[in-house]
């Protein structure tokens, strides 16, 4: 049977023997990298007894590589088994976690690169603080992959202490390392690792843009709006996209008394593109958002930035007139007054005059009716104040009328 077969077969046992006493160097890497494929299986513990005796005690780099980068895929407890073995220590054994920090702390100085890279991939895991300034100390590591997940644990810890040695990796030659500073950045969220991100709108690689892009809406304040706006005409729909959800969580986060002016830049730069990953977040949040804040402002922006509406700008604004949120729903008959649309008037009515409807969409749609209504509309709200008994229904259908000429 080939590698291959062996492996679409599930036969981990003939991949442990060969991994075990091949003489072809190719074959054992090979097969190291298979084992690591299979985590549900039933022998995964005789799969994890021999990727860790492959990582002490092959002869081969390549085979220990693969080795440790299969038992960083079967998960921490694989990985823990190395470093115990390593250590000699029993992990199993009630040993303090401290003893188990260490270990994985000393396993950060080993030769192996993919070892050192999954010391710290445990020790982002362990989540203690005290594992900040050894995984600083991997920052200056020669391989980028190292850098890389030293900076993902720092940020998985979350210390403001790693602030400092992160800002030093943005600057970094590897894209997967400033990608991994700058998520970290974004993770511990402070005004300082904030800040250092806003350089980032515009760098070289598209991933760390949106990473970058996707903190700023954390701000509490208008700090990030030029570079949100330059995002807003970035060359990539991802963080374009990303810079939409950034804007909407802004406004939610900004004071009141600032919001104003950060609103009307957002709004002239967004009406000048109609681009659908602009419009299409704004619909998706509107439509799935769960927080109150974000919606409002969604149902507020979509009236003032979208020139030519499709249908799924209207469907979603008709919705969001039964929000639970009175305010969401008062944004979305506004914003409905600022489309034309064709059979807006239409949908409205339906909506109007539908008895199943709470009575807060009902008079929500009149409110729009009375702004873009014609004669039909007229008509319609006219028969209405003699049919209804909501009272609700029936004041707003009586201004709504005024304002479209009167009763017939």
């Amino acid at each position: 049977m080939s590698l291959f077969e062996l492996q679409r077969e599930g036969d981990v046992q003939e991949l442990i023997r060969l991994l075990r006493e091949s003489d072809n160097e190719d074959v054992r890497t090979r097969t190291a990298s298979m084992l690591g494929e299979f985590d549900d299986h039933a022998d995964r513990r005789d799969v994890v007894s021999a990727l860790v005796q492959a990582a002490e005690t092959d002869d081969s780099g390549a085979v220990t590589a693969a080795a440790v980068d299969s038992l960083d895929e079967l998960g921490q407890d694989a990985i823990e088994s190395l470093i115990e073995s390593m250590a000699g220590v029993d992990f199993e054994g009630g040993e303090a976690d401290w003893v188990r920090a260490k270990a994985f702390v000393n396993a950060l100085d080993a030769d192996i690169p993919e070892l050192r890279m999954a010391a710290a991939n445990g020790l982002g895991q362990f989540g203690d603080s005290d594992a900040i300034e050894p995984l600083v100390g991997r920052f200056s590591d020669p391989d980028p992959r190292v850098r890389a997940r030293a900076g993902r644990a720092c940020g998985s810890i979350g210390d403001p202490r790693a602030t400092d040695p992160l800002e030093s990796l943005l600057t970094d030659d590897a894209v997967v390392v400033r990608r991994e500073a700058a998520e970290a950045l974004g993770q511990i969220g402070n005004r300082q690792a904030l800040q250092a991100l806003l350089d980032l709108y515009d760098d070289s690689s598209e991933r760390v843009r949106r990473i970058a892009v996707n903190a700023f809406g954390n701000f509490d304040n208008a700090a990030p709006v030029d570079a949100l706006v330059a995002a807003l005409g970035d060359d990539a729909a991802t963080v374009r996209r990303t810079a939409v959800y950034s804007i909407i969580q802004l406004l939610a986060n900004v004071p009141t008394q600032k919001s104003h002016e950060i609103r009307e830049t957002i709004v002239d730069r967004l009406s000048e593109t109609d681009d659908d990953s602009v419009v299409a977040p704004l619909v998706e949040i509107l439509e799935e958002g769960t927080q109150v804040a974000q919606r409002r402002n969604t149902a507020w922006l979509l009236g003032r930035v979208v020139t030519e509406p499709d249908e799924r700008v209207i469907d979603a604004l008709v919705s969001a007139l039964a929000d639970d949120d009175q305010m969401t729903s008062q944004f979305a008959a506004t914003s409905l007054t600022e489309l034309e649309a064709d059979r807006l008037e239409e949908r409205l009515l339906d909506v109007a005059t539908d008895t199943d409807q709470p009575t807060q969409a009902r008079t929500q749609a009149i409110f729009a009716l009375g702004k873009v209504g014609g004669e039909r509309a007229r008509e319609t709200l006219d028969g209405l104040l003699d049919e209804t008994d909501d009272e609700e229904v029936r004041k707003r259908a009586f201004s709504a009328i005024s304002k479209l000429g009167g009763r017939l």
